[in-house]
């Protein structure tokens, strides 16, 4: 691809990235990004063969984005509550249009074929929930959090998270560090020994 080209492409998944955070899959058309754009609707097809396509590329950045993130967390030479405040401060700390698409993947997944929610469900285990979950399981084996369910643990924490990821709230809403250390906080009461 030309500079140009992947310029495009890059607008184009920023743009519908946003307009799907504002009107979900269903509620936006091809034809509504490239009139946000300014391109033809061939241009779109030039670089996604359809709808879908373009939503589980936006989906697939963020989780590889998300777990190159998890990736360094994990390595930091520190406890795993050290870890879980990174985490959460990462998360957190992202413009609300990047939290959005954590809401983003998980209310419209539901939208795609068979086929996409198997192959997007793969890739959000396997660089996101079990990340999350390994950080977790280290705790319980090193004896820093008692032994629970690290599943049951990983979903509580992203619960007490979800309201930053709604738009309503993502959009216009910095969360301050005091906010951050207060979820961590809160969460790390209830899972640690």
């Amino acid at each position: 691809m030309t500079n140009s080209e992947t310029g495009l492409s890059g607008q184009i998944l920023e743009t519908a990235k946003n307009l799907f955070i504002q009107k979900g899959y269903h509620g936006l058309s091809m034809r509504e990004i490239s009139d946000a754009l300014g391109v033809s609707k061939a241009s779109l097809y030039y670089y996604f063969k359809d709808k879908e396509e373009l939503f589980l590329a936006i989906l697939t950045i963020y989780l590889d984005d998300m777990n190159a993130a998890l990736n360094r967390i994990i390595a930091e030479p520190v406890v795993c509550s050290e870890k879980i405040r990174q985490f959460v401060n990462y998360v957190l700390t992202q413009p609300g249009e990047q939290r959005a698409t954590i809401r983003l993947a998980s209310q419209e997944i539901s939208h795609l074929s068979i086929e996409s929610r198997k192959l997007f469900d793969t890739s959000y285990r396997e660089k996101f929930i079990d990340k999350v979950k390994s950080i977790l399981q280290a705790g319980m084996e090193s004896g820093e959090f008692r032994q629970i369910d690290a599943n049951v643990a990983v979903w509580a924490l992203l619960g007490i998270m979800f309201p930053y990821f709604y738009p309503a709230h993502a959009a216009n809403l910095q969360v301050s560090k005091e906010v951050i250390n207060e979820i961590v906080n809160i969460y790390l009461v209830g899972i640690s020994k």
